[in-house]
């Protein structure tokens, strides 16, 4: 399993930020999405907020490639709706290049038990 986390920014709107939530509600998400997902080798996804700033934290199987998850995305038009309709939430982070969402984050600490 791989383990991957990521930042992105919403806008900083209490309306767009409950219209956001409740598209990711307990079965509100697109179906096709979460199985796309799946197909994709992601085994779990969580987001987290806090205030308008999202964190997600995705777990892999060990064959998931991001160059992978791209060339899916690309093929599915379903996919390319979702993301498009996000993109009304959704605001990059200021680092973030051209047309980039999600950032992956860097691990810096990790507790040895």
């Amino acid at each position: 399993m791989q383990r991957f986390c990521f930042a992105l920014d919403l806008k900083d709107d209490p309306q767009l930020i409950s219209e956001y939530e409740n598209y990711h509600a307990p079965g509100n998400a697109w179906p096709e999405i979460t199985q796309h997902d799946l197909d994709a080798g992601i085994i779990n996804l969580q987001i987290y907020r806090t205030g308008n700033r999202m964190f997600m934290i995705m777990d892999t199987d060990d064959d998931f490639s991001f160059e992978k998850k791209a060339a899916m995305d690309a093929a599915q038009p379903k996919v390319q709706e979702w993301e498009k309709l996000m993109w009304k939430y959704q605001v990059p982070l200021p680092w973030a290049k051209e047309g980039e969402k999600w950032i992956l984050m860097d691990k810096i600490f990790q507790s040895q038990a």
